[in-house]
């Protein structure tokens, strides 16, 4: 028998506001436990939510994003359940009327694309924290921190219509970027800014019916919901090979030891008690609220993507790295531009090679260095970069020594003082300027040839190959500044000679 998983996922995404959703606390993570609360958030008697503007304006750019139907009468509801971390012993939630329905996610797995279908979009208040273990805690109590409790979510509710914890991945990373492009939430899932739960069941191939579900949470990175995932199939599908039956559960993912453990039963709707809230009225949604934020949306990344493959000439795999991150496209295109730096003020450099130098050296600092892509632009300013690819693209030094200057202006840039990570600069101050005088090239070529017969011929003899040795000898003897183009010409013009 063999079997295919099928996932559907539920993604809490922490709206980006100042204050909380239904009071004026501040939205602050790193505070002191408990200071950022209020008789609101507290769950105090008599205290009535008000609700944040803002957070509705969020949670609307990101339905309209992923396509979603905008309901324009919704309604709040009171989902019961009862928690240390709940104070009001209920959650501000929506139930029956959500904020909006359908819409996608567009992902891209082995080599086809598909749109994986959302149910709903609805907005919420988050809970608080329990702290178990860290420095604030004490041993054998559980501490309260109240901080979180009324930070504005948007719940991102996917059809089950995955079927493999690749294409999880892919949605994800996906979703996360639409995030971070439409400034909706800082995708942050360290902090919690972004959480997962997966609900996961498996069905013999070929079969149309789903399975029984089990529902995974605390999967506080994308490795870790594809680590848990591929863990619970396969222990899924050993539990039915073995004759055994699957329970409707709730388990939380052990990113430690790699395994999932048993937190509760799964609850059903009906366990929740829904009731609309009968201190907040319906949320009524306006045409123009609805076209006003719709006219505010930045180019979204599949968008962007196209754009880069058909008018700027990259591939596709170039185009999707460089979109994933809207700072990153953002920079890319400011490199493009240019703003001064060396090279003139304005002048637009090719696409493709600013590509090259930003998905080589630039992500790769990123990466090594752990940069938020957002500070990039202050951490590297794009001038010096389009400064740079300009130097090399005018013949004025070699792709050897761009990677040296790169790296002299990268580290100079790190609270550097005008001008010394200039990449002219630093190409005149170090004489790294390419050679172009051909009588130059031309003694240089000459000694090359008179020191290495062999060579020169087996070149002779039809062994072409051996050009990039002698090259490379003129280069070595240049320290790397001879005009490639030019070596080689004079090579050819040499060697051809009896």
């Amino acid at each position: 028998m063999e079997f295919e998983p099928v996932i559907g996922l539920e993604v809490h995404a922490q709206l980006r506001t100042r204050t909380k959703i239904f009071c004026g606390c501040e939205v602050r993570f790193g505070a002191a436990p408990n200071d950022l609360t209020c008789p609101v958030c507290l769950g105090m008697p008599g205290a009535l939510p008000v609700l944040n503007r803002q957070a509705v304006a969020l949670a609307l750019r990101m339905a309209l994003a992923v396509g979603g139907s905008v309901r324009r009468r919704s309604v709040f509801a009171r989902k019961n359940y009862f928690y240390p971390d709940l104070p009001k012993g209920y959650q501000i939630s929506q139930f029956e009327l959500p904020l909006s329905e359908g819409g996608a996610i567009e992902i891209e797995h082995a080599g086809a694309a598909r749109a994986v279908p959302l149910r709903r979009i609805h907005m919420e208040e988050d809970a608080g924290k329990l702290i178990h273990e860290g420095p604030l805690a004490v041993e054998g109590a559980t501490l309260v921190d109240l901080n979180r409790a009324g930070t504005p979510l948007i719940e991102i509710v996917g059809e089950p219509e995955l079927f493999s914890a690749a294409e999880v991945y892919a949605y994800l990373t996906r979703l996360r970027s639409l995030l971070l492009y439409t400034e909706v939430c800082d995708g942050n899932m360290e902090e919690g800014s972004l959480r997962c739960d997966a609900n996961v069941s498996i069905r013999e191939k070929g079969a149309t019916t789903l399975g029984t579900r089990v529902e995974l949470k605390n999967l506080n990175s994308f490795r870790n919901v594809e680590r848990a995932l591929k863990y619970e199939i396969a222990r899924q599908e050993e539990l039915v090979r073995g004759g055994g039956r699957v329970v409707q559960e709730t388990l939380l993912w052990d990113a430690e030891t790699g395994r999932t453990r048993a937190m509760r039963s799964k609850e059903e709707a009906h366990d929740y008690r829904y009731f609309p809230d009968p201190d907040l009225l319906p949320l009524e949604v306006t045409d123009a609220w609805i076209e006003e934020v719709r006219r505010a949306l930045p180019e979204l990344p599949a968008a962007r993507k196209a754009r880069y493959v058909s008018a700027l000439g990259l591939s596709e795999a170039d185009a999707e790295i460089l979109t994933l991150e809207r700072p990153i496209a953002d920079y890319f295109e400011s490199a493009v531009r240019g703003a001064g730096g060396g090279g003139e003020a304005g002048r637009a450099l090719p696409p493709r090679e600013v590509a090259k130098r930003v998905l080589r050296e630039i992500m790769a600092k990123i990466k090594d260095e752990g940069i938020d892509p957002s500070d990039l632009e202050r951490r590297y300013p794009s001038r010096l970069l389009h400064g740079l690819v300009g130097l090399q693209l005018d013949g004025t030094i070699s792709g050897a020594s761009a990677t040296e200057v790169f790296e002299t202006s990268w580290a100079r840039a790190k609270g550097a003082e005008p001008g010394e990570a200039d990449p002219a600069a630093i190409v005149a101050e170090r004489g790294l300027g390419q050679i172009s005088d051909e009588s130059a090239i031309v003694a240089a070529v000459e000694q090359v040839i008179a020191a290495n017969p062999k060579q020169v011929e087996q070149y002779r003899a039809g062994k072409q190959a051996v050009i990039g040795f002698l090259v490379g000898q003129v280069m070595k003897a240049t320290g790397g500044r001879a005009n490639p183009a030019l070596v080689n010409k004079i090579f050819a013009e040499r060697l051809t000679q009896p």
